[in-house]
């Protein structure tokens, strides 16, 4: 098999017509349990990079907002407040799975005007160019499997001048706390993934996806390629994590 017809899978080289199957098992498997997921990866901080992110979003009242891979409406339970009555935050994930566990959970918090739950695929948005003053994705891009088509595509709906804000697991800036931070990805979070959820596999999936992805600069080159301009990253919890936002100029 050439390697232009394999992509990873984790550390496992898999054709890329199966990533995305595989991936929304994954995701299927830990939906019930993605907060408790982000949880034992994040200790829990996963909630202040969340409220950080949205914080800087520069998302404004009245706005028209995509947020993508949000299926558990984590996200869109921040936004909402922030567009208000006269905006719209309109939430896509290719998984079905998670959009029904995001669904219920802002419904059963009466959070129901103004939200719109949308299956679909990043790399094949079904809206029309310029459509939105703002794209988010958090956690989401790195089980993507054409990183960069996503990225043009998100490109494509923005409205000029509208924003994109990605925040991601991103490489660990210190080397000390970056071999801490391996042990308890690849030692102790499938262990705990096994005890709470019943699923070693997903979380060891999981820890891999974070290491194959794109570290900072190399993501911000991605989005500059994909005709973004004034890419700004900005690492939290010593890279950990970080947010990446650029514009549509």
């Amino acid at each position: 098999m050439s390697e232009q017809s394999t992509t990873h899978f984790g550390f496992r080289d898999v054709p890329v017509g199966e990533k995305q199957k595989l991936v929304g098992e994954v995701f299927t498997s830990v939906a019930r349990n993605y907060d408790l997921m982000n949880d034992l990866m994040s200790f829990g901080v996963h909630r202040l990079w969340k409220r950080h992110f949205v914080a800087v979003s520069g998302v404004r009242r009245g706005d028209r907002v995509l947020d993508l891979a949000g299926g558990t409406g984590d996200i869109a339970a921040l936004l909402k407040p922030v567009v208000g009555d006269e905006g719209e935050v309109i939430v896509g994930d290719i998984n079905a799975a998670m959009l029904n566990v995001g669904r219920d959970r802002l419904t059963d918090r009466g959070m129901v005007s103004g939200l719109r739950w949308t299956q679909l695929n990043a790399e094949a948005l079904p809206f029309p160019d310029n459509s939105f003053d703002a794209v988010t994705m958090a956690f989401g891009l790195r089980n993507v499997t054409d990183k960069e088509k996503a990225l043009a595509d998100i490109q494509r709906v923005l409205k000029p001048g509208g924003r994109a804000l990605v925040l991601e697991f991103s490489k660990v800036q210190n080397e000390l706390f970056g071999k801490l931070y391996d042990f308890h990805s690849f030692q102790v979070l499938p262990k705990l993934g096994k005890l709470f959820a019943g699923d070693s596999g997903s979380y060891q999936y999981l820890a891999e996806s974070i290491r194959k992805h794109p570290d900072q600069e190399t993501l911000k080159s991605m989005m500059e390629r994909a005709g973004f301009g004034r890419v700004e990253v900005r690492n939290l919890s010593n890279g950990i994590v970080a947010i990446h936002r650029a514009y549509k100029l």
